[in-house]
């Protein structure tokens, strides 16, 4: 995904079209700027504020379709160490999880839902949920894969839970694909260089031994990697194919192009020509969260940290369908009712949001959603003295491509507001409370570990693979901690 719009800009529309934390949450002090003791780094978040209807009635963003900030969060607390703020991005905390959705209309490839209900945290207010999902696709229906593993093998990986879990990802990975797939291996560290030619799955065994060889050492010439990789998969670019660069690394890009500019225009000078994204995070004590996070953005990409073969196992088999992207640069646009709403917060997505102009413009790239792939997201409400249960609160707006370079489609739903809360509603709504209490966020209100644990275990009527009965462990961890 390309660059959206600059921190400035965020700040600039924040200061003037909103009000701090303290005038909704009054006597609350602001968040301390926390950083990681280890090494990692984190890019900092300035939260969404709530902002006023009469100002600004229409709130822009992308889709995001990351769950790496989750899986950082169980590293963590395995480790027994707390969670560091700046990591937390509570929109990949929610769409680290499959909401029961339904599927899209036959010739349709993406389905939208919402709802209002209570806040838990805050009971004055309104929650608004926002659900998307992506058609899903069975075995037969995957296209003809086209793949290069880009894949870190400096001497920052050697660690455990680096390379070697790297190598059994990627293993686990190509047992999950079909024969005519193809697969290309391009490893960098001092050097880069190609270890495998573009070779048919069918051809198993050589790839594996491929994989099975990569050992770690050297300094990171991540730059020059990258821009091989991409050229490796256009070179055996499949038409109508998952044609992808799947990228393994800490993200310690050290010798060549280290000037993030330079790298993120690289990346996206290749976003045009067919060519996705995943970057896979491995490790902590140098992981470069931050920079894991622009390369796929900028790069019609994904991210996902993998800090155990369980999380390996969701990634590569459980949801492997999401490395198909289902729809393309999909972005949300809401325009509040005046009349029922006063103000409103985005929760989360602080790096996603759009200016409201670029919403027509489909130049303007926005996030990918894979297929079978749910999207969630939530907006705290202050509504207005005359509001009542029924009325209108926004239009929801949302415009995606079915497939890269061509024109946008639209969905739109009215929105209204219920005094029942669906399971998926407050299931997302333990997410971010339990996100914003390990951000010590300024918006937390009356939000407790204890709340947090209480809404998940409402709602667990729907729970693909056991992952929200999880989330429970974490939040016991997390409540001992903190």
């Amino acid at each position: 995904m390309k660059k959206i719009m600059t921190f400035g800009a965020i700040m600039l529309m924040a200061v003037s079209c909103s009000k701090g934390f303290a005038d909704y949450y009054p006597g609350m002090l602001p968040m301390d700027e926390g950083l990681t003791e280890s090494g990692d780094k984190f890019e900092e978040i300035a939260e969404n504020q709530f902002i006023h209807v009469k100002d600004q009635p229409v709130s822009t963003f992308s889709v995001d379709a990351d769950g790496a900030s989750y899986a950082i969060m169980k590293n963590y607390l395995n480790n027994g160490w707390k969670v560091p703020a700046n990591s937390v991005r509570i929109e990949e905390y929610l769409n680290y999880f499959t909401f029961d959705y339904a599927e899209p209309e036959s010739g349709k490839k993406l389905a939208i839902n919402a709802e209002v209900g209570a806040c838990p945290w805050a009971p004055e207010h309104k929650l608004m949920r926002l659900g998307l999902k992506g058609k899903s696709l069975a075995e037969s229906e995957m296209p003809q894969a086209n793949y290069v593993f880009l894949i870190d093998v400096s001497g920052s990986m050697s660690s455990e839970n680096k390379l070697p879990l790297l190598k059994k990802s990627l293993i686990t990975l190509l047992d999950q694909l079909n024969s005519d797939d193809r697969i290309s291996i391009i490893t960098y560290s001092g050097k880069v260089q190609k270890c495998l030619e573009s070779t048919p799955v069918s051809e198993k065994k050589a790839i594996k031994k491929a994989i099975e060889s990569l050992s770690a050492n050297g300094s990171t010439n991540g730059g020059e990697a990258i821009k091989m990789a991409y050229e490796e998969a256009l070179s055996n670019y499949i038409k109508g194919g998952n044609n992808r660069v799947i990228l393994g690394t800490d993200g310690d890009f050290n010798v060549g192009v280290t000037s993030t500019d330079a790298l993120l225009e690289m990346v996206e000078s290749y976003c045009d020509k067919g060519i996705y994204l995943t970057a896979l995070g491995f490790g902590q004590g140098n992981l470069n969260d931050a920079m894991m996070e622009k390369v796929s953005n900028h790069g019609n990409g994904t991210y996902f940290f993998i800090d155990s073969v369980d999380e390996m196992t969701k990634v590569f088999v459980n949801e492997k369908s999401k490395f198909v992207a289902a729809v393309n640069d999909c972005k949300i646009q809401l325009e509040f009712d005046g009349k029922s709403v006063k103000s409103y917060r985005l929760i989360g997505y602080e790096n996603r949001v759009m200016s409201n102009e670029d919403f027509e413009d489909d130049k303007k790239d926005a996030g990918e959603i894979g297929a079978g792939q749910t999207i969630t997201a939530l907006y705290e409400i202050i509504p207005e003295n005359d509001y009542a249960e029924g009325d209108k609160v926004a239009t929801f707006n949302i415009k995606y491509k079915n497939a890269l370079g061509e024109k946008s489609e639209t969905l739109q739903m009215n929105v209204a507001g219920y005094s029942t809360n669906s399971e998926n509603l407050n299931f997302a709504a333990g997410v971010a409370a339990y996100g914003m209490l390990l951000r010590g966020s300024n918006f937390k209100g009356g939000a407790t570990f204890t709340m947090a644990q209480e809404l998940v275990e409402s709602s667990l009527t729907f729970d693909p693979h056991g992952y929200r009965k999880m989330l429970l462990e974490y939040i016991g961890k997390a409540s001992e901690l903190y």
